[in-house]
């Protein structure tokens, strides 16, 4: 390995200064704090994948990639503080919190760095028109939402009128994001919404929640949770004896070692998922060969196979590609934060492009564009049967006719609220 390349990944290891080539693409992390369970092989996937291109392919497009990691701990007010330490030289901010990104927003058209949010973060920034800088491939929780939806009506969102579904929910922005679509669709379709919120410090304690759930006795639990409150969620359902085919989370609360904890009991319960896991997939043997074998790795044999270290690899695996599209549309190694916006704003992950990447089985299809900053890929149901995740429906799709007008409503509202707020009119899909 050169000299270059092992400055790099010296940087990426211990956080160590920029070297005077490279792609700079700090990760907002949090390992520490109530919510490091569910982050730690979140960021370990997502740095393997990082460390895999520099130790195999000199970076991408022959510049190594600063995957320097700024600690949170997922407080909003440190996150804030990292996104202004890291700018200056950053191509991307990856916030990591819903929160995080909602109060760097707003910077995105002055400081014009991408905001690059897999999955997360405020559902209308699907609309490339108005939020220029941000981007939540490959799907956003109103999608997750309402694949949720469509998965427990049978496709046939009338089939739940007259019944009640709990929205169980951290008390924070990422918690709450989902409301809007979730109550619109309980109106339009006539089923009874009861949100149920679960404080931070709460999530290890939610026994005033589960005593309003045995009371109300809700048809289906939707749960958006995170970190602690997942383990403490899971535990309590057990139980109070509720339904586990009855209890669905979104794509973050299908953490196998929360599922763990409770083993043949969690049976049946489900969560959306837009990445699967698969130990076979060629990119997981070059991880291993290029920085598992080499020791490099934080993380051991067991979480490798796991649901979060793999969507951690196919976040990485978006950025890359943003990049390598923004080379390529530039004709640049090198490039600037404006030029990645391009690149994050032409993704193009076509079946053949994600086999040629080595992630067969791990991700859906999905393509971006100046108007659509998301994709919209689709998701499986992923199911608990007792030891492990296992896919449990096909590729299910957001019902985006009804998710598009509501979107622009409150894109317009946020423009309205922030103005002046440039919107690109030339946008045209």
């Amino acid at each position: 390995m050169n000299k270059l390349i092992g400055l790099a990944l010296a940087g990426i290891v211990a956080g160590s200064a920029a070297v005077a080539q490279e792609l700079y693409t700090p990760n907002l992390s949090y390992r520490t704090g109530p919510f490091a369970a569910t982050g730690i092989p979140l960021m370990n996937g997502q740095r393997d994948y990082m460390l895999m291109l520099n130790a195999r392919d000199g970076g991408i497009g022959g510049v190594p990639v600063n995957f320097e990691e700024c600690e949170t701990g997922y407080s909003t007010e440190k996150g804030v503080e990292c996104y202004e330490r890291t700018k200056a030289s950053a191509l991307v901010t990856q916030p990591w919190s819903t929160g995080i990104t909602l109060q760097v927003l707003p910077k995105t058209n002055v400081d014009q760095i991408p905001i690059l949010a897999p999955g997360y973060g405020f559902s209308p920034m699907s609309d490339g028109k108005t939020f220029q800088w941000a981007f939540n491939p490959p799907a956003s929780y109103w999608d997750g939402m309402s694949m949720i939806l469509q998965h427990i009506s049978g496709g046939d969102l009338s089939s739940l009128s007259g019944k009640k579904i709990a929205h169980l929910h951290l008390d924070h922005p990422y918690g709450k994001e989902p409301l809007p679509l979730l109550e619109a669709m309980g109106a339009e379709h006539g089923f009874e919404v009861l949100p149920i919120p679960v404080g931070i410090s709460e999530m290890q304690n939610q026994s005033a929640q589960w005593l309003q759930i045995r009371r109300e006795r809700p048809d289906f639990v939707i749960m958006w949770g995170w970190g602690a409150m997942n383990a403490g969620a899971i535990t309590e359902a057990v139980k109070t004896r509720y339904p586990m085919d009855q209890f669905i989370g979104v794509w973050w609360s299908g953490h196998s070692d929360d599922l763990q904890l409770v083993g043949e009991d969690g049976k049946g319960y489900r969560a959306i998922s837009w990445s699967l896991p698969n130990a076979e997939a060629p990119v997981m043997a070059a991880i291993k060969e290029h920085v598992a074998d080499a020791g490099d790795s934080l993380a051991d044999a067991e979480e490798m196979g796991e649901v979060f270290y793999g969507r951690g690899v196919v976040i990485s695996a978006i950025l890359a590609e943003g990049i390598r599209v923004a080379q390529e549309m530039h004709g640049a190694s090198e490039i600037s934060a404006a030029q990645l916006r391009d690149g994050l704003a032409n993704l193009n992950f076509t079946e053949a492009r994600i086999d040629e990447l080595g992630l067969t089985g791990m991700m859906a299809p999905f393509a971006t564009s100046c108007a659509d900053h998301t994709g919209h890929s689709g998701g499986w149901m992923i199911e608990w049967d007792g030891s492990q995740f296992v896919q449990a429906s096909d590729l299910l799709k957001a019902d985006r006719a009804a998710i598009e007008p509501l979107e622009a409503e409150k894109a317009a509202e946020y423009a309205a609220a922030n103005a002046p707020w440039p919107v690109n009119e030339a946008c045209d899909g």
